[in-house]
């Protein structure tokens, strides 16, 4: 207890050191909240009033932990089924091959294997029709980051340097030193044609099959850092959080050589880069869970007092991003945008479930902040404060949710031939459509709507953000 010294108050809890038998005796055993499985500060007893969220989430994380290797393996041959299908034609294609003794099986590493997300939306290229100059740019170059964040390094480097024409600068798989896994990946490239140069940093979202990044979405941890309010403890450690050590202002090299985290990795290569070129700027990208950790690493910059690159920092670009902190860090963090004049662009598609998390109500007290740029089904943006249904749960959305469920899946046949092939949805997606009229939350958080809201949404958008005073 209590070694948590970098922050006076926080809740932390340990799902590994416990047991479900003793989990369920915490709902209705007082002394049992001072097990080593929730820990607070001595004298924050109040962090525990919210007794059944803390046992749903530990329960939640006990229950991914049992099965990970499960999930896993099923996610390793469903993806394996994915790109044999994929690279033998179909169906027919493979069993043809099999026949044959012709079977082209792709190695895992390879340039040719792509993930589940890859499979449901396979294109690599940038638009065309958007380009240096068109306000969308950057938006659209963020979205097609983020969606290639869940890829190998072999697919991620032939996309950047063969497709894009762009400079690959690194690509990580990340510590958790909480979880003492690597939970989280992120690729560094550089548009050398942008005016001026830009260094983008994508960070992945959850994976649809990794159990551990789950864990760390439904882990309801969290910590008050001084002056900056309570931020999702889930996410701080993906982003680099160090166990008993907080968020240390440097750290030695070979500390990170083996076990690489993410916060500390990026900042090092940031202040290489940056220091070789004064023009050089930077912007910070991700989807979902990728989201959270691109906006959070500015946070931690500026508890840092990392002034010379958050001077670099172009912006902020995130897509279906949960809340990540209470109303005292929004006001921190509203605080450095105006302070280092660098923007924080919020895409939210349709009735995405997860910038609706956690909830923002007397129970979390979780913010979001920055600019809202939401879209509806047709791909129509409006700038807003918050998205509409906020949390989500409403009786008065639900119909209408379903109702654009259908028209989603309707859309998918109908868009390939309104704005070309390149819309054309696979049988995977049209699938994920499917179960979207049950759960139109969760297909809506496709990272295939976003890349085509980046690209299709109206630049009448982003011509109103300059009448914000926003500079795209």
């Amino acid at each position: 207890m209590g070694s948590h010294n970098f922050s006076e108050n926080y809740l932390l809890l340990r799902p590994e050191e416990v047991s479900l038998w003793h989990l369920f005796g915490f709902l209705l055993n007082h002394d049992l909240a001072q097990k080593a499985f929730v820990e607070y500060p001595t004298g924050k007893e109040e962090n525990l009033q919210r007794r059944g969220l803390i046992f749903i989430s530990l329960f939640g994380q006990k229950v991914l932990q049992h099965l990970a290797k499960p999930i896993a393996c099923f996610g390793s041959a469903f993806e394996m089924w994915m790109n044999l299908l994929s690279c033998n034609g179909n169906f027919f294609g493979l069993l043809l091959h099999a026949l044959q003794n012709k079977v082209i099986v792709p190695e895992r590493t390879s340039e040719m294997f792509l993930s589940s997300v890859g499979h449901l939306d396979k294109r690599k290229q940038l638009d065309n029709k958007i380009s240096h100059g068109d306000r969308r740019y950057y938006a659209m170059l963020c979205a097609m980051a983020s969606k290639l964040s869940y890829e190998n390094r072999a697919v991620v480097e032939t996309t950047v340097q063969n497709c894009w024409k762009m400079e690959l600068l690194g690509y990580y798989n990340f510590w958790n030193d909480f979880q003492r896994k690597f939970t989280t990946q992120g690729f560094i490239f550089h548009d050398k044609t942008a005016d001026p140069d830009l260094v983008i940093v994508a960070f992945r979202g959850t994976e649809l099959f990794d159990a551990d990044a789950w864990c760390t979405d439904i882990d309801i941890s969290w910590y008050e850092l001084p002056g900056m309010g309570k931020i999702h403890g889930g996410f701080m450690k993906a982003l680099g959080l160090l166990v008993n050590q907080g968020w240390r202002k440097e750290i030695e090299p070979q500390e990170t050589d083996e076990y690489p985290v993410a916060y500390y990795i990026i900042r090092e290569k940031l202040r290489t880069l940056l220091n070789e070129n004064s023009r050089t700027k930077f912007i910070l990208t991700g989807h979902s869970l990728g989201g959270a950790l691109a906006i959070l690493f500015p946070a931690i910059l500026a508890l840092h007092e990392e002034t010379l690159l958050l001077k670099r920092l172009e912006g902020v670009y995130t897509f279906g991003q949960p809340r990540v902190g209470d109303v005292e860090f929004k006001k921190f963090m509203n605080k450095q945008m105006d302070k280092y004049d660098f923007k924080y662009l919020r895409f939210v598609y349709c009735n995405d479930i997860i910038p609706r998390l956690p909830s923002d109500d007397s129970t979390f007290l979780f913010k979001h902040f920055g600019t809202c740029l939401y879209f509806n089904s047709c791909y129509q943006g409006k700038i807003v404060e918050e998205e509409p249904h906020k949390n989500y749960i409403s009786v008065l959305a639900t119909i209408p949710r379903i109702l654009i469920a259908f028209w989603e899946l309707l859309r998918s046949f109908i868009l390939p031939y309104k704005e070309g092939q390149e819309y054309y949805e696979s049988c995977w997606l049209k699938l994920v459509r499917i179960v979207g009229l049950v759960l139109p939350g969760l297909a809506a958080h496709n990272p295939q709507d976003y890349v085509n809201l980046s690209r299709l949404g109206s630049p009448s958008i982003y011509v109103k953000l300059q009448e914000y005073s926003i500079e795209v």
